[in-house]
Parts: structure tokens; C-alpha cells; sequence
């Protein structure tokens, strides 16, 4: 069933609105913000984190179990596909970089760093370094949007993904610093292995040498951020060439947009490979 969900899933988001319609947050943010300056909760944000994390996903895995048995799981499917959806990253990736694409392309540098500021919350001190920090954020929201939570719903179900999705809405909706950095703490464990198999997958689908130089230093480097990683990596994979203003800028972001499809293709090869298998 996991192979199933994951396909309906990315039928759903390419070819549907349902999306954004079950990705709403407002009620779960408002309730964060709400705890976080609560006199009694304000100080223990492990508790907050229970609270806002750890009691939904007992809820769910209570109502899976209830569910699973019924008419051979297929009542538990729909819970499964709105669960994935949820799970997955927000917004548009492509749609939210169209406006800095055609600002690069024309070559208006000044354009192009008030959209990335805006759309993107990028700022950089050199149309250089702008284009490499777009470039980062491209593959790090793909892996965070999109990888991370297909590994964890096809290794251990629906509560593992909205465990991860719940996490980095609570790292990056926080308010209190302390919430902040357990979330970002259990994230990055959450982060560790999907991060590193994704660059595996970049060496198997790009330049295998080039990874392999930067896997052999980093692949039990704790202290590297998920985010640090993957851009390395996704880099020298896709031979990305140095950065330069106008269409050949552009056409780097295609080269990663590339990278990340075959890899996802990869991926979704290997889960349909596990699920036949005896």
C-alpha cells in the first residue's frame, strides 16, 4: 500500500489543488504560539513539543490501528494519502523561483535580489553568491519537501511523516528560541539518514567521483546540517560550473531541477523493487 500511496500522492500534487487544500497550518501555529507564551510551558519545550508533536502522531498511529484491520487496510488508505500530502513541503518550488529566474535571465541583479529577499528570504552580497544560495535552496527544499518525508513514509508509515513535517513547522514557525532549537535537533536526527542516502543517489544519477570525494569526509560528519550537505553534494553531482549572471545562471538551476528528478525516479524504482520483492 505504501507503493500506491506515494504514487497517488505525487499524481495529487502535480495534477490537483487538494494540496493546498490540506496544508493548512494556521491552527496548529496559532496553538504553538499560544504555548510558547504560556507562564506554565514556557520554560520546558520539551513538553511543548510532546504536546504539539508527539500527542497527534499517537493520535494517528491510535487511529491506524483501528483502522489497518478493516477490509484489508483499505479503510486506513485515505488517512495514508492525506497524511503524505500533508507531510509534503509547502508551497511551489518552481512557481516561487519563477520570478527570480526572469530577473537572472534579463540580467537586472537588482531585480533579481529584491525577489530572492521577498520570495525566497535569500540575501547575499554579490550576484555570485546570490546564485549559489538560490541554487542551496533549491535543493535543500526539494530534499526537505519532498525526499525526507517519502523515506520516512515508506520505512515507517504515516506517524514518522508527520512526525518530520510537524517538526520543521516547528522550527521554522517558533517563536521561542528554546522550542526552536529542540525541534531543530530532533529534525536534524531525523535528517541523518534520508539526507546521506539522497547523496548516494546523486552519485549513482550524476558525477560518482565528485561524490564520492565529498561523501568520503562527510558521510559520518555528524555536525554537518542536512542543508550543508546536500548542497555540497547536489554541486559537484550535477557539475554545476561556477556562477554567472544570464541565461547560463539559469540554465544551472534546470541542471539541478534535472538531478533531483532522476533521483526521485531512482528512488521511486527502488521502492517499487523493495515492494515486489518476496
Amino acid at each position: 500500500m505504501s507503493f500506491l500511496v506515494l504514487l497517488l500522492a505525487v499524481w495529487i500534487e502535480k495534477f490537483s489543488a487538494l494540496r493546498h487544500r490540506i496544508q493548512r497550518d494556521g491552527g496548529w501555529v496559532r496553538e504553538l504560539h499560544k504555548l510558547e507564551v504560556s507562564p506554565r510551558l514556557a520554560n520546558r519545550p520539551w513538553l511543548i513539543l510532546v504536546i504539539l508533536v508527539l500527542l497527534p502522531v499517537a493520535l494517528l498511529g491510535l487511529l491506524l490501528v483501528v483502522l489497518e484491520p478493516v477490509a484489508y487496510g483499505l479503510m486506513a488508505l485515505p488517512v495514508h494519502l492525506l497524511v503524505v500530502i500533508y507531510s509534503l513541503g509547502r508551497g511551489d518550488l518552481l512557481a516561487g523561483l519563477g520570478p527570480f529566474r526572469d530577473a537572472w535571465r534579463r540580467e537586472d541583479l537588482q531585480a533579481a535580489a529584491h525577489v530572492a529577499k521577498r520570495d525566497l528570504d535569500i540575501c547575499a552580497d554579490s550576484g555570485e553568491q546570490l546564485l549559489e544560495r538560490v541554487q542551496g535552496h533549491l535543493l535543500w527544499e526539494a530534499y526537505q519537501s519532498f525526499f525526507a518525508v517519502i523515506f520516512w513514509y515508506f520505512l515507517l508509515g504515516p506517524v514518522a511523516a508527520l512526525s518530520y513535517r510537524l517538526l520543521a513547522l516547528a522550527e521554522e514557525h517558533g517563536q521561542n528560541l528554546a522550542v526552536v532549537e529542540r525541534a531543530a535537533q530532533l529534525r536534524h536526527a531525523f535528517d541523518w539518514v534520508p539526507v546521506r542516502l539522497l547523496a548516494a543517489s546523486f552519485a549513482l544519477v550524476g558525477n560518482f567521483v565528485a561524490v564520492s570525494r565529498v561523501m568520503l569526509h562527510e558521510l559520518l560528519n555528524w555536525n554537518i546540517s542536512a542543508a550543508q550537505l546536500i548542497e555540497k553534494v547536489g554541486l559537484v553531482a550535477g557539475e554545476i560550473p561556477a556562477p554567472v549572471v544570464g541565461p547560463d545562471g539559469i540554465n544551472s538551476l534546470d541542471r539541478i531541477w534535472e538531478l533531483l528528478l532522476r533521483a526521485a525516479v531512482l528512488w521511486y524504482a527502488g521502492f517499487a523493487l523493495w515492494t515486489v520483492l518476496p
